[in-house]
């Protein structure tokens, strides 16, 4: 599987165009960093013509800051706020007659999960609440996507074929010199190495082992 966060700018719209026409999966913003009504019907109805799964791409409520800072919430908010995010995708999804088949949590909130257990589970929560019989999508071999197998989904560990990656498995820190792959040529040998390596050349050289069943690519 490959798969593209969308809807998120709207200046990105003909990128996505051209994307939907190479992936077979995307995570929709649906309110919580970015998106609206509005955005989630485009890419929902240009997905469902295409044959390309729809999945929603919830984040801590954080438009200001693009949901890539980490928000101090009480899991049993984050749980709410997640909850109405993935519905809100769901409901534009069943509209349209498509079908909510994932969910992938975005940008800090994705990073915090995949090393905090208790944060993963209030993500679960949320989504269990709302659409139960989705994927749930997280860092291949983190503690997100084992907390969200233990909350009874089924998941799908995620690679990255345009990030960096550190020698534990996580990814470059944005802020960080490595964390995006600087041309199109990088990001294609990352991306075949994962699928017929199954690995990573990590900052200062390590190679990680990376069990992926979906690999992703920025827009």
């Amino acid at each position: 599987d490959l798969n593209a966060d969308v809807g998120e700018l709207p200046e990105l719209e003909r990128v996505e165009e051209e994307l939907l026409g190479v992936v077979t999966s995307v995570n929709v913003a649906c309110g919580g960093h970015a998106g609206d009504a509005a955005s989630m019907e485009r890419v929902v109805r240009a997905a469902r013509a295409r044959g390309v799964a729809v999945g929603a791409h919830p984040s801590y409520p954080d438009r200001e800051g693009f949901g890539r800072r980490v928000l101090p919430m009480p899991h049993d908010e984050l749980a709410v706020s997640v909850a109405g995010q993935v519905a809100a995708l769901r409901d534009v999804a069943a509209a349209c007659g498509a079908r909510l088949a994932h969910v992938k949590p975005h940008g800090a909130l994705y990073n915090a999960a995949a090393k905090d257990p208790a944060l993963a589970r209030a993500i679960a929560t949320g989504v269990a609440r709302v659409a139960p019989h989705a994927v749930l999508v997280g860092l291949a071999g983190s503690a997100m996507l084992a907390a969200f197998a233990e909350a009874g989904f089924a998941v799908a560990g995620e690679a990255f074929a345009d990030r960096g990656y550190e020698p534990d498995g996580s990814l470059t820190p944005r802020s960080r010199p490595g964390a995006l792959k600087a041309s199109a040529e990088e990001a294609a040998a990352q991306a075949l190495s994962i699928a017929l390596r199954g690995e990573v050349v990590a900052a200062g050289g390590a190679r990680v082992a990376v069990d992926a069943k979906t690999l992703c690519v920025h827009s």
